[in-house]
């Protein structure tokens, strides 16, 4: 049975490390102390296989604990563990001094903790069992001096034969540094003959490398008399392959107590250095893409700032995010996502230089640093060939999916003197380029934190907004081409916001949508369009509202309750209601959106495509969608008289819509000769400027007033 020591002033650390210590293997007891002094008093008489201490401790602290605990009879080579939170050398040099054999760093990984206390508690077994061989030799020695010689060379030989036996490298060495021993699995390990070893070297058996460090620690046996606690080595076989050993030297003495000889024994733990590393490379590393992670990252910037304290070199952090990433997961799936991650981190690695370093922050963020720059334009150099990588379709699994990226740009010093520093900069910068416009950098300016205010109070004005009731809306007029007549009107948001006057929704939808708020101001938009379009139905009964949703709706609610519900509360008519979809809800999940759009419609309510044509993929969904109209983005109308791809686009759109029966309106009409195109390639309605811009709802009912004029206009 093996007994274990746990020292800890802290109860729970003793518990938790107390019953990790049980599980190693069957039989193991285990004693627990809070207090080092009464440790030592109980170890006097005591004598455990393993110590576990902590190092920072009431009375006295982990080393010193470990160096009177070498002082106590049969405690010379018990293994020693010290558990420390401290990564300074200093601590493990102390530790080592005063005889411990290994360390832990807190918090301790339990797995971790686990194999070393096996390792360890096999190793001491090893010990013991040679110990045990000695001391049996002896007293068997003892008991006759008339057969002294027989018995001696006898239990040599099955002394040997045991150790023979032991999977470990165990050998021994006399006063001038030659062999007098060692076991087979020595002589296999370098490929020796181990009765020719006997009275040969160090050098001679293991090596011109390993051979004189070993017999430079037998003699400080042989000097001190004291062996030595384990440590760590690195050997390499006859074969040329490398090992790791825990190795202890130990003295073996005579009757007279003299040290003729020092006992090596080394045992393979290979296999749990390869362990560890493992378990380093996952805690510093991003498992999906294998680059590392932000603890590696951080670290890895401290050390740059703190060798450009010593010399007068620059270098840059890149905040880079991928610009909507969201819409392919939704769209794509999360496995194509992660492919595209992997993919993008490769294209990222291969721009870099080998002294630079990338990582993935967490989601679509990665960063880079961008090591010993002359000037900010070098990492504007850079910024500007990952854009440009990253421009270029990635083909994943035969789908060709396109992505781009925002970046922000902080140096070092003039942008930060610390990490947290210059990555919240490099964010600021990163934001800035995704508010212009996405796939571009940003430098770090000073006067980003002014805006980073403005948006803070913008959202903060925003969650008020609709408590305060400053949202209104305003409509306009969608024109039937046939006979000149209004036949609907599209509801419009504005945001009467103090201070700023009335602030279109460009300026607000997008962190609206953001931070959750599109959901209730949407619906407040909807109840408000229905409630105006039921006074306007009862003098325009054909009359109909179109409001537009928005994707966050379709993620979030249940769109379907959520419009009958509306039409309940304000007595619309389901034919009186059209909503406007955009192309992104169809996208990011079409089969729910086409059901949800198929049991609306079952109801009485109409349904167009916004913007159409400006999307991912329009046609290969139109065509199975229950839509019934199409309006053309107003981009294309803009110059459909100028540019004649345009023009080509707008008839391919109409004759499309025609082809399967859906309604075409043009949006964004705002000349004669706009208007004169549409309506010659058979365009049904239109809505724009040249009728009337967006109107309160009270002068919406001056435009009913003028349907003669409109019709003669149109």
């Amino acid at each position: 049975m093996s007994l274990i020591v746990i020292v800890d002033d802290r109860v729970t650390n003793r518990n938790i490390f107390a019953k990790l210590a049980t599980s190693i293997e069957e039989g193991v007891a285990v004693r627990a102390f809070g207090d080092p002094i009464e440790a030592l008093d109980w170890l006097k008489d005591n004598t455990p296989d393993l110590v576990v201490t902590d190092y920072k401790m009431p009375n006295i602290d982990g080393a010193e604990l470990v160096r009177r605990f070498r002082q106590l009879p049969e405690c010379a080579d018990v293994p020693a563990v010290v558990i420390t939170v401290y990564e300074e050398r200093s601590h493990r040099i102390n530790a080592l001094e005063a005889g411990a054999t290994d360390f832990l760093q807190s918090p301790v990984d339990h797995h971790e903790f686990l194999t070393r206390a096996r390792n360890l508690l096999q190793l001491r077994k090893q010990q013991l069992v040679i110990k045990s061989r000695a001391t049996e030799l002896e007293r068997e020695l003892m008991d006759s001096e008339r057969f002294r010689k027989e018995v001696l060379r006898d239990n040599r030989e099955r002394l040997a034969q045991v150790i023979d036996t032991v999977p470990a490298l165990i050998s021994a060495t006399d006063k001038d540094g030659r062999c007098v021993f060692l076991n087979a699995f020595t002589a296999n390990f370098y490929g020796v003959d181990a009765a020719q070893a006997s009275g040969k070297t160090a050098a001679e058996i293991f090596g011109s490398n390993f051979g004189p460090q070993s017999a430079g620690l037998d003699r400080v046996v042989f000097e001190n008399g004291k062996g030595l606690p384990s440590y760590e080595e690195e050997i390499v076989d006859r074969a040329g392959n490398r090992h790791v050993f825990l190795t202890t030297k130990s003295p073996l003495r005579d009757r007279a107590g003299k040290v003729i000889n020092v006992l090596t024994t080394s045992l393979n733990i290979t296999e749990r250095k390869q362990a560890e590393e493992h378990l380093h490379h996952l805690a510093h590393h991003d498992p999906l893409t294998g680059l590392p992670n932000r603890t590696y990252f951080h670290d890895s910037v401290r050390k740059q700032i703190a060798r450009t304290r010593r010399g007068d070199k620059q270098f840059a952090l890149l905040l880079l995010d991928l610009d909507r990433f969201k819409g392919v997961n939704d769209v794509l799936g999360h496995h194509q996502g992660d492919q595209l991650l992997k993919a993008v981190s490769q294209r990222l690695c291969n721009a870099l230089r080998e002294t630079d370093i990338v990582a993935r922050l967490g989601g679509d963020e990665f960063a880079i640093l961008q090591t010993e720059i002359g000037r900010t334009d070098d990492a504007v150099t850079l910024a500007e060939k990952v854009i440009k990588l990253l421009e270029q379709p990635f083909e994943l699994e035969g789908q060709e999916i396109n992505t781009t990226a925002s970046i922000g740009i902080t140096v070092h010093p003039t942008d930060g003197v610390d990490v947290d520093a210059l990555l919240k900069n490099a964010d600021l910068a990163m934001y800035q380029a995704k508010a212009e416009g996405r796939n571009a950098w940003r430098v770090f300016a000073s006067d980003m934190h002014a805006i980073a205010r403005e948006a803070i109070v913008l959202e903060s004005d925003l969650r008020q907004a609709l408590a305060k009731k400053q949202f209104l809306l305003n409509y306009q007029p969608q024109i039937d081409l046939r006979s000149g007549q209004i036949i609907g009107a599209e509801a419009l948001l504005r945001w009467r916001r103090p201070g700023s006057g009335l602030v279109r929704p460009a300026e607000f939808l997008p962190l609206a949508e953001e931070n959750g708020l599109i959901v209730p101001i949407n619906e407040w938009v909807l109840i408000e369009a229905c409630h105006q379009a039921k006074r306007w139905s009862k003098d325009h009964p054909d009359f109909r509202i179109a409001v537009n949703l928005s994707p966050v709706q379709f993620r979030k609610q249940d769109i379907r309750q959520h419009v009958l519900d509306a039409l309940e509360k304000t007595g619309l008519d389901p034919r009186s209601l059209e909503l406007e979809l955009t192309e992104s809800i169809l996208m990011q999940n079409p089969e729910s959106a086409a059901s949800d759009v198929r049991f609306l419609q079952e109801k009485g309510i109409t349904f167009s495509i916004d913007d159409f044509g400006v999307g991912y993929s329009s046609l290969s969904y139109v065509k199975n969608l229950p839509v019934d109209r199409l309006k053309i983005d107003q981009g294309f109308i803009r110059n459909v008289n100028t540019d004649p791809n345009d023009a080509a686009i707008v008839r391919a759109i109409i004759n499309l819509g025609h082809s399967l029966n859906l309604k075409i309106m043009a949006e964004g009409v705002e000349t004669a000769e706009q208007l004169a195109f549409v309506r010659s390639e058979g365009c049904d309605e239109v809505q724009g400027f040249y009728f009337s811009p967006p109107v309160p709802a009270e002068d919406f009912a001056f435009l009913f007033n003028q349907q003669n004029l409109l019709a003669r206009t149109a």
